[in-house]
């Protein structure tokens, strides 16, 4: 019976460190020596993971935490934020002098030229403060934002915005989604392309954007370095990351 496993990348795939560990790249061979297809679920654009796609040789992949998925270099599935909104939104950001990332498949821009908490932010995926276009998201699909605040500050957002759904992965940023978008949906396009039955599903996630995934699919694994919420959502829990998560997980599900 054909089986496949969606591995996240921040804390699952890559460490704290943003390294991949050479026994997660070997564990992922393995896999596909044993006939399991691999898939990427992640928070991220494509553009932002390139370089492990190529390394890791998957073509397969969930972005933007579920509104574009790929299936072997096939778009199969867009959900875009709606402009209309996103202007809304625009306007009451810019009063609360909270900046905003707009992302496409290919590149980001943000609201402002310069602001310390994109810095840090960007900072911690790796990436340096993009270049400032307001205007950005008048002339591309816009799949994910990122709204820049404290902790809590989101909250007068969730009350005005029906329409997208807010999820925290930083103490100064949460991504901005269409209501209803998740892992686990982007996961459900996917696995209906490939003809998965729910059992033969696994997926490895550690934070607050994959318990849908986690609750999803037929097994669903947390890093040891998961947030106490991913826990709870997942079948078993794993390694941290540094102490060879991936492999351990995969080695314990047998599937290695």
């Amino acid at each position: 019976m054909k089986k496949i496993v969606f591995f996240d990348i921040d804390g699952t795939l890559l460490d704290h460190q943003k390294n991949l560990p050479a026994s997660t790249k070997k564990a992922i061979e393995l896999l596909k020596k044993n006939g399991v297809f691999v898939a990427i679920a992640t928070g991220r654009a494509p553009f932002m993971f390139e370089g492990l796609r190529k390394e890791l040789d998957i073509d397969s992949f969930v972005s933007f935490n579920g509104q574009f998925v790929v299936f072997e270099n096939e778009v199969i599935y867009r959900n875009e934020l709606s402009r209309q909104e996103l202007e809304r939104f625009l306007r009451e950001t810019e009063q609360n002098r909270h900046p905003l990332i707009f992302m496409n498949e290919s590149t980001m821009k943000s609201s402002v030229k310069h602001h310390p908490f994109i810095e840090e932010s960007m900072a911690d995926l790796g990436f340096s403060h993009p270049e400032e276009d307001v205007n950005f998201y008048k002339k591309h699909t816009i799949y994910q934002s990122l709204l820049f605040c404290k902790e809590n500050e989101e909250q007068q957002y969730i009350n005005n915005f029906e329409r997208f759904q807010f999820i925290r992965w930083h103490p100064l940023s949460c991504d901005v989604l269409p209501k209803g978008g998740s892992k686990a949906e982007g996961i459900k396009k996917m696995i209906d392309r490939l003809g998965f039955e729910l059992k033969d599903v696994y997926a490895f996630g550690d934070g607050l954007n994959d318990i849908d995934m986690l609750k999803a699919v037929g097994t669903g694994v947390a890093m040891g370095n998961g947030v106490s919420k991913a826990k709870e959502a997942a079948d078993y829990i794993t390694a941290d990351v540094s102490d060879n998560g991936v492999w351990h997980g995969l080695k314990e599900l047998k599937l290695i």
